[in-house]
C-alpha cells in the first residue's frame, strides 16, 4: 500500500507538499516526476522489495497496489515485470484495453496513467484501495485531505466501478464504466458441493495473501476472524492476534475481549489485549477523526477499535494484517439479510457501498500505522462465488451466514466459536459507550454533536429527495445526526397519483417544507410512465450535483427494493453515494421513533382494506399506532404503509423553523381509497 499523487495544472513544489500530508501511506521512497507538463507523486511501502514510482517511460504512472497474480500476467504476456506496479505500468504501455487490465487483475489498486495527453485514473472493483479527485484545476490523491492541503474544492471519491480519462488539452473527462459482480445465475450443485468449493476458495484467497513479513490479525473472537484465524495456523503462518476494547470497571467486560480470549485459548493463538480508558478515548478522537475525515458515529466507535489494534501491531513490527470485513456481506449477516426478500439482492447493494461505510476509514487508519491492510473476503473469485450462491444456504432458520457456519465448522473450528452471533464491533468493543460516556460528560445531546467539534462539516454533502411524507423527512433528520450536511432537497412532482417510484399526495406541499427547513428545493415535473420516470429524477440528481456539488444522495427506503435499487443504479452512474439509513427498520420500533423526536404526522391517504374516511387526517400517536398493528394483524398491513396501504404529510418536526397549517377536504374515490384534499396551507409559528 502506498500514496499517489498528481495533477496537470498544479506546480510541482506545491504537490510535493500536498504528498507530504499523507507520507505516512509510504516512508520507505517518496519522490514526484514528472511529463509534458503532467506531474504525479509516489510515497512507497514496500511488502516485496523497493522499487521507487513513479514509473516513466512512454507515459507516467503512479501506484498503490497489490496484485496477487503479477507474476502469472508477466509469463502469460512475456513482460519482464520488476513487482506487480511495474506489471501493470508495462501491460499499460502495450496498449492492452484498460477494461481488459483490470479484468485480468486479481488483487487490489489505484492506479493513474499517462500518455497520449489523457490521464487514465482507476481502482479495484471493491474501492479497496482509496483514489480521490478534482475537476478544476484536475488532481487526484490518495486522500481527500492531501488535496484539501492545498485548497481544492469540490473533491469527489472516484466510483469503484468508473474508470475516469482526463483530456489535457481539452480539459474534458470521459468515464467509462466498469460491471459489477452478479447474482446469477445462482449455483445449482449440492450444499455439500457449495460447502467444499467455499472451503478452497476461502483457503486459497487466504493463501495468496499471506506475506513473508511479519504478520498481524484483527480478532474478535468471532466467526469471521476466527476462520481467518484456523486458515493461518492450516498454512502455518505465524501471526499475533489483536483485540482492542473500552475499560471502564463501572461496565460489564465488553464481550469482544471475553470471546476473542476464550477463542484465542481453545485454538492457541497468540492474542495481544488493548485496553483504553475514558480519557485515552478522547485524546484519541482527536487523532482519529481528523484522519478518517468523518464523525459518523458509528464510523468513529468502529475505528477506536481498528485505531488501537493497529497501533499496538505496528509497535509489534508487523507490515501487514488482516480483517474479516466483507464477510458479513457476502454470506448475508446482518439483520437487514434476514429480512429481505431477495438475500444475495441485499448482499449485493451493501457490496456496492462498502467502499463508503468502510473501506477508506479501514485504509487511512492502517496507513496512518505503516501498516497494510488485506482483506481476503473481499477477493473477487471468492466474491462472485458467494453471491450465487442459493439464499435458502445463507440464512436457515433465523441462523445468519449459515453456509459460513457450517465450513467452519467442516474445517475444524469449535462449534462455539462457529455458531457466535454477530456483534458489531462498537457494541462489542463497548466503544459506543464511551462515545455516550463523553457526550454526556461535555454536557451535549446527542454523539453526533460532540464528535462534530473535532472535525465540523467534513462528511459528504448530500441531497436528499423530499415526499413530504414521514420517511423522507425522518431520513434527512438521521442523517444530520450523523453529521451529514444536507445541501439541497428534491422533489420529483409526477402527474401519475399511482406512481412506481414517487410519493403522489400532498406533493405540493413539498416547497412549503423546504422554505420551513431553510433549505433549497429542487422541483421536476414528470408524467409518471414506468421507469421514464427515472430519466426526470436524473435529471434532477444531475441539477443538485452542478449547483450544489452534492456526493451523495438519501432517500427514505424503508422495504422498497424497486425504489432503492433504481435509486442505487442512478447514484453509481452518477458517481454518487447511495444513503438508505431507514433501510429495513423494525417498523414499530421506526413509528415509535417518529414520536420521540417529535414528528407531526398526519395520514394523507388511504388505500387499504380496514381504513377509510375516519382515517384521514389522524395524528400518528400511540392510539393510531395500536390501530395500525391491530389492522396488520387482520389484513397484514404494513404498519408504515410500504406496502401503499396509507401515505402520511408531515406537518412539524426537529428540522422545521416553522410548522406547517393545513385546511383540507376528505376526498373519497371509495369506501377504503381516498385522500387529503389540500385546500389551504401555510407556515406558522410554533
Amino acid at each position: 500500500m502506498c500514496g499517489i499523487i498528481g495533477s496537470v495544472e498544479i506546480k510541482r513544489d506545491v504537490l510535493s507538499k500536498a504528498l507530504n500530508t499523507i507520507k505516512y501511506r509510504g516512508k520507505d521512497h517518496q519522490a514526484i516526476a514528472a511529463q509534458n507538463k503532467v506531474v504525479f507523486g509516489h510515497c512507497l511501502h514496500a511488502v516485496v522489495g523497493i522499487i521507487p514510482q513513479p514509473l516513466k517511460e512512454k507515459g507516467l504512472f503512479t501506484s498503490n497496489c497489490e496484485i496477487y497474480n503479477w507474476k502469472d500476467l508477466a509469463e502469460q504476456h512475456h513482460i519482464k515485470a520488476k513487482n506487480d506496479a511495474d506489471l501493470i505500468f508495462k501491460l499499460l504501455e502495450k496498449d492492452i484495453s484498460i477494461k481488459t487490465i483490470i479484468n485480468q487483475l486479481d488483487g487490489v489498486f489505484a492506479f493513474a496513467y499517462h500518455h497520449n495527453n489523457t490521464i487514465t485514473l482507476a481502482r479495484d472493483l471493491f474501492g479497496v484501495k482509496p483514489l480521490w479527485y478534482t475537476k478544476t484545476p484536475f488532481a487526484f490523491a490518495s486522500e481527500k485531505k492531501a488535496l484539501e492541503s492545498i485548497a481544492l474544492k469540490d473533491i469527489t471519491e472516484l466510483n469503484p466501478r468508473t474508470i475516469l480519462q482526463y483530456n489535457t488539452k481539452t480539459k474534458k473527462i470521459k468515464e467509462l464504466k466498469i460491471p459489477f459482480l452478479k447474482i446469477q445465475p445462482e449455483i445449482k450443485k449440492s450444499k455439500k458441493v457449495i460447502i467444499e468449493t467455499t472451503k478452497k476458495l476461502l483457503i486459497q484467497t487466504v493463501n495468496k495473501r499471506i506475506p513473508d513479513k511479519k504478520l498481524g490479525l484483527l480478532f474478535s473472537g468471532g466467526l469471521d476472524s476466527s476462520l481467518l484465524a484456523l486458515l493461518l495456523k492450516k498454512a502455518k503462518k505465524p501471526f499475533t492476534c489483536y483485540v482492542a476494547a473500552y475499560d471502564d470497571p463501572a461496565i460489564q467486560t465488553p464481550e469482544d475481549l471475553v470471546e476473542a480470549k476464550k477463542a484465542a485459548k481453545k485454538l492457541n493463538l497468540k492474542l495481544k489485549v488493548i485496553k483504553i480508558n475514558l480519557m485515552e478515548v478522547e485524546k484519541n478522537l482527536k487523532t482519529i477523526i481528523p484522519l478518517i475525515e468523518d464523525s459518523n458515529v458509528v464510523k468513529v466507535a468502529v475505528a477506536l477499535t481498528f485505531h488501537k489494534a493497529i497501533e499496538q501491531a505496528k509497535k509489534d513490527g508487523c507490515k501487514v494484517i488482516f480483517s474479516g470485513l466483507g464477510a458479513e456481506e457476502l454470506f448475508a449477516g446482518y439483520q437487514r439479510h434476514k429480512n429481505a426478500i431477495n438475500i444475495n439482492k441485499e448482499c449485493l447493494s451493501g457490496l456496492l457501498n462498502i467502499y463508503e461505510r468502510d473501506l477508506y476509514r479501514d485504509d487511512v487508519m492502517t496507513m496512518y500505522h505503516s501498516v497494510e491492510l488485506r482483506l481476503p473476503f473481499l477477493d473477487k473469485e471468492l466474491a462472485n462465488y458467494a453471491l450465487k450462491i442459493p439464499q435458502k444456504y445463507k440464512i436457515q432458520k433465523g441462523r445468519e451466514k449459515a453456509i459460513l457456519r457450517d465450513v467452519a465448522i467442516q474445517l475444524k473450528l469449535p462449534k462455539e466459536i462457529a455458531e457466535r452471533p454477530k456483534k458489531a464491533a462498537q457494541y462489542g468493543s463497548r466503544f459506543q459507550k464511551s462515545l455516550q460516556k463523553l457526550t454526556k460528560q461535555h454536557r451535549y445531546e446527542k454523539i453526533s454533536e460532540y464528535l462534530d467539534t473535532f472535525l465540523p462539516n467534513k462528511n459528504p454533502k448530500l441531497a436528499a429527495l423530499l415526499s413530504t411524507g414521514k420517511d423522507s423527512l425522518f431520513a434527512i433528520h438521521t442523517m444530520i445526526k450523523q453529521n451529514y450536511p444536507i445541501k439541497c432537497l428534491i422533489t420529483i412532482n409526477s402527474e401519475n397519483k399511482d406512481s412506481y417510484m414517487f410519493h403522489t399526495p400532498t406533493i405540493e406541499l413539498a416547497k412549503l417544507q423546504a422554505k420551513a427547513m431553510n433549505l433549497p428545493l429542487i422541483v421536476v415535473k414528470t408524467k409518471g410512465n414506468k421507469e421514464s420516470e427515472l430519466k426526470d429524477l436524473i435529471s434532477a440528481i444531475k441539477q443538485a450535483k452542478t449547483k450544489y456539488n452534492i456526493e451523495g444522495i438519501v432517500s427514505g427506503a424503508l422495504y422498497s427494493t424497486y425504489q432503492r435499487d433504481r435509486i442505487q443504479k442512478i447514484t453509481e452512474s452518477l458517481q454518487l453515494k447511495n444513503f438508505n439509513p431507514l433501510w429495513h427498520i423494525n417498523q414499530e420500533a421506526y413509528l415509535q421513533d417518529l414520536l420521540k423526536a417529535n414528528f407531526n404526522i398526519i395520514i394523507s391517504k388511504v388505500a387499504a382494506d380496514g381504513l377509510d374516511r375516519s382515517w384521514l387526517g389522524k395524528t400518528l400517536n400511540p392510539t393510531l399506532i395500536k390501530g395500525l398493528k391491530k389492522l396488520h394483524k387482520i389484513n397484514k398491513i404494513h404498519l408504515t404503509g410500504e406496502g401503499g396501504e396509507f401515505e402520511t404529510l408531515v406537518l412539524d418536526c426537529p428540522l422545521f423553523t416553522k410548522k406547517i397549517k393545513i385546511r383540507a377536504k376528505k376526498e373519497m374515490e371509495s369506501q377504503h381509497v381516498g385522500h387529503l384534499g389540500i385546500k389551504k396551507a401555510s407556515l406558522e409559528s410554533k
